[in-house]
C-alpha cells in the first residue's frame, strides 16, 4: 500500500531553507520498525507519521522519528507537521481551524495556525511539558565534545546543563559568535560525556550576535550537534528548552520572547521565534516559524516486522 508524504522546510520562507521535515499522512497501518525504516530512508533530522487522534476533541496523533530512535516530542515537526495539514484541509475544501491539538508520547502539544491572508503558513507550539532541569555538564569535557577550549564556554550566566520541555538536550552558552563558528562534534567528546540525564544531543548557543544580520537581527544563534555527529539546521524543542532557561534565570514573574538564528554556518539559516514564562507551576516554553512546503509523493510501506 502507498503512503503519501509531503516534504516542508521548517523555520524559514525560503523553499531549501530552514529544517527539512518528511510528514507521512495517513499513516495507521505503519507499525514502528516500519516508521522507523522510513524514517531512515528519508534521513533528515526528523519525520513525522500523522495518525487518528485517540480523543476525538484533538486534531492528530503524532509519532515522531530521527534516523535512529522514535523521540516524545520535537519542535520543527510539529511547526511543519501542523502547516501540512492545514494545507490538506484547504486542498480538500475542508475548514482550516485557528489551532490543533496533537497528541505526542510527550504530552498534548497545542499549536496556534498563523495566516498569511487566505494561506497558513506557520505555527507557534506550547511544549508539552515545564521546563526541568537535570544535571550539570563539566566545562572540560563539554569543550572536548565540541572541539573548543575551555575558555569558549560562557558560565557566568549559567554552566552547561540537561534541560526539557518534552525532548532533553544539553545545553551550553558560549562566549562569542567566533566559538560558535568554530564547533564541531568530536565523537570521542561525546562518548565521554553523553548520554548524560538521557542528553544525546548538544545545543550550543551565544548571545553574541551584533555580525549576525542575515535576513534580521537576532538575540541568539545557535548551533545544535546530535550523538550521529550531524547538525540539525533549526531545533525548535532545544530553542524552546534553552529559552525556558534563560527566563528561569531572572526569576518569577519573567517572560522572555528571543529571536533564535540556526544553521546559518551550515547553509541552511532558520529563524524561530521563542518565548518562555516563568509562572507558578513551572516555566512554559514555545516556538513559532514558518514553513514551506518544497515537495510530495507516495512511498512504499517496508515490509512488516
Amino acid at each position: 500500500m502507498p503512503y503519501r508524504y509531503v516534504v516542508a522546510d521548517v523555520f524559514t520562507r525560503h523553499a531549501y531553507g530552514g529544517n527539512p521535515l518528511a510528514v507521512v499522512l495517513d499513516a495507521q497501518g505503519l507499525d514502528t520498525a516500519q516508521m522507523q525504516r522510513i524514517a531512515r530512508e528519508f534521513n533528515f533530522s526528523e519525520t513525522s507519521f500523522v495518525l487518528p487522534a485517540r480523543d476525538p476533541a484533538h486534531t492528530a496523533e503524532v509519532r515522531i522519528f530521527t534516523p535512529d530512535r522514535e523521540v516524545p516530542f520535537a519542535g520543527h515537526p510539529n511547526v511543519g507537521t501542523a502547516v501540512v495539514l492545514a494545507r490538506e484541509l484547504a486542498a480538500s475544501g475542508r475548514p482550516v481551524p485557528d489551532a490543533f491539538v496533537f497528541e505526542e508520547a510527550a504530552g498534548l502539544v497545542r499549536i496556534a495556525l498563523r495566516r498569511e491572508g487566505a494561506d497558513v503558513n506557520g505555527a507557534e507550539l506550547q511544549a508539552p511539558q515545564p521546563l526541568s532541569r537535570r544535571a550539570l555538564a563539566p566545562v572540560d569535557a563539554v569543550a572536548r565534545a565540541l572541539r573548543l577550549a575551555p575558555g569558549d564556554i560562557e558560565t557566568a550566566e549559567h554552566a552547561p546543563q540537561v534541560v526539557s520541555v518534552g525532548l532533553t538536550f544539553l545545553v551550553v552558552q558560549l562566549a562569542s559568535r567566533v566559538a560558535l563558528r568554530r564547533a564541531s562534534p568530536d565523537p570521542a567528546g561525546y562518548a565521554a560525556l553523553l548520554p548524560l540525564d538521557d542528553a544525546r544531543s548538544i545545543y550550543a548557543y551565544t548571545t553574541d550576535t551584533a555580525a549576525d544580520t542575515g535576513r534580521g537581527p537576532t538575540d541568539i544563534q545557535a548551533r545544535m550537534f546530535t550523538g550521529r555527529m550531524t547538525e540539525d539546521p533549526a531545533t525548535g524543542s532545544a530553542t524552546a528548552a534553552a529559552t525556558a532557561l534563560r527566563a528561569a534565570l531572572r526569576g518569577a514573574g519573567t517572560t522572555l520572547r528571543l529571536r533564535v538564528g540556526q544553521g546559518v554556518d551550515m547553509g541552511r539559516a532558520s529563524l524561530l521565534h521563542a518565548h518562555a514564562e516563568v509562572r507558578q507551576d513551572g516555566v512554559w516554553a514555545g516556538v513559532a516559524g514558518n514553513a514551506v512546503v518544497v515537495m510530495e509523493g507516495t512511498l512504499a510501506a517496508p515490509a512488516a516486522s
